[in-house]
């Protein structure tokens, strides 16, 4: 069974900064794609980034430059490092499973992190 848990949310001022964590098991972590996904208040799903299993990092427009994806493949854990945060990035962030082209992605599995971001 494909575990996803997603940790590292909280209360953070704007321009503060937050990591994430996604522990993964039940599947072999390190020849997927992985993306990570939040969903603002009222909102629906909104893709944030996506990253290779080798690696390779992709960003929505409104995260790039502030957002750094990265994965540790012996410890099967996926990050988000948060930067520069706005209000506007206040949601619920969750990690799952990429599926074919950059954007793409399975529903995800986890109960995902609050990240607000309020001052």
């Amino acid at each position: 069974e494909v575990q996803l848990v997603e940790s590292g949310g909280g209360l953070v001022q704007p321009g503060g900064s937050l990591r994430l964590s996604c522990a993964a098991s039940g599947f072999s972590f390190r020849y997927f794609a992985m993306s990570w996904v939040r969903r603002p208040p009222g909102k629906g799903l909104e893709w944030v980034s996506h990253i290779s299993s080798g690696g390779t990092p992709y960003y929505a427009d409104s995260v790039k430059g502030r957002f750094t994806i990265s994965r540790d493949n012996d410890k099967n854990t996926l990050y988000l490092q948060l930067n520069s945060l706005k209000t506007e990035d206040t949601a619920i962030y969750y990690c799952t499973k990429a599926t074919g082209a950059v954007g793409y992605y399975t529903p995800p599995p986890g109960q995902g992190t609050q990240v607000t971001v309020s001052s």
